[in-house]
């Protein structure tokens, strides 16, 4: 039996949570096809309220801790997003222009791209796609649509306030 990586949430420095739901995934359920890169390659669409005071943007990330690198993979980095945004539609990902707020962008993820790249394991067992909606103390983070995502990561740990988190799974 294969034991599988930690979401990396497990070990960044503890904030609180706020709730986070989807029409689209469920905590633990499966990643439909039209999610799928090969499929619809659509961002699910997620909502969140109880953001804590003090909370000046939102970042939203999609992150494989399964993929086979060593360090995970990268599919969805938005960045930027009004504080007072309560959600993002179904397929928000394709492009900065599907995102709400005048300094809302895509990081660049893993594939890459700056855009939502959806699920695309290698054969064998599925992988999880943590979603997480990060509550930033900061109107914006010191990144670009070029910074390496795990710098974004760096940089959106240090200004977390409060985080949540829901993770589906997929596999080929």
């Amino acid at each position: 039996m294969s034991v599988r990586p930690p979401l990396p949430y497990e070990f960044l420095p503890q904030v609180p949570s706020f709730e986070l739901t989807s029409e689209d995934i469920a905590e633990g359920g499966t990643l439909a096809q039209e999610f799928i890169h090969a499929g619809g390659n659509l961002s699910p669409q997620l909502a969140w309220s109880g953001l804590p005071e003090g909370t000046r943007s939102i970042a939203v990330t999609c992150y494989d801790p399964d993929a086979p690198t060593g360090s995970g993979w990268w599919h969805w980095l938005a960045l930027g997003l009004p504080a007072d945004t309560a959600g993002l539609a179904r397929g928000a990902g394709a492009s900065d222009g599907d995102l709400p707020g005048e300094r809302s962008f895509h990081g660049r993820n893993d594939s890459p791209g700056n855009q939502y790249d959806g699920a695309a394991p290698p054969p064998g067992p599925a992988h999880r796609y943590a979603f997480a909606v990060h509550a930033l103390d900061v109107d914006a983070l010191d990144v670009t649509a070029d910074t390496p995502p795990a710098q974004i990561g760096f940089h959106i740990t240090f200004h977390t306030l409060a985080r949540a988190v829901l993770t589906a799974e997929f596999g080929v």
